[in-house]
């Protein structure tokens, strides 16, 4: 029986990728830009306190993710019943081919999963038990410095944003 090329890139318990994959390879894409009309997704769903992208949409890696829910974890561990809920995922496979490589021969080979992420949209929140502002403005602030591009605090009664534009 020949092997399977997709059972090569399993997935462990921790980490933040796919089960399964129809095609491991796939092309690079472009950040989506928020122009239709939708607010989907930029204000918050489970928590109280959460953190949004507020510069350019950006690629986000499942280490990086994974890096600043730690943190997120860290800080919060001391009140109980606190959880942090993560709001985007990373399922797309990035290839990369090796520096000083000639032309052809193919794409690159499996790098890591990433996921894209536009201008806006929330990326992680706190919520569970009450938690008090200041630890967890704390919290996310660390987290959110963890990550590639600039981020803002929000609450519940903090309105959606389109894109660059928050709707009032």
């Amino acid at each position: 029986t020949a092997l399977n090329p997709l059972s090569l890139f399993t997935r462990g318990r921790s980490q933040l990728a796919p089960r399964q994959v129809q095609h491991i390879k796939r092309h690079k894409g472009r950040i989506p830009i928020p122009i239709g009309g939708s607010t989907k997704g930029t204000t918050l769903a489970y928590g109280e306190w959460g953190i949004r992208i507020k510069g350019d949409g950006v690629r986000l890696s499942a280490k990086q993710l994974t890096t600043a829910e730690e943190v997120i974890k860290k800080k919060i561990k001391v009140i109980k019943g606190t959880k942090v809920y993560m709001r985007v995922f990373p399922d797309i496979p990035v290839c990369i081919k090796g520096n000083e490589t000639r032309m052809g021969k193919g794409k690159g080979t499996f790098e890591f999963w990433a996921t894209r992420v536009p201008t806006g949209r929330v990326i992680f929140e706190i919520g569970g038990s009450p938690i008090r502002e200041e630890l967890a403005r704390d919290a996310l602030r660390q987290a959110a410095s963890k990550l590639p591009t600039t981020m803002e605090f929000i609450t519940r009664a903090t309105p959606p944003r389109l894109g660059k534009l928050v709707l009032h």
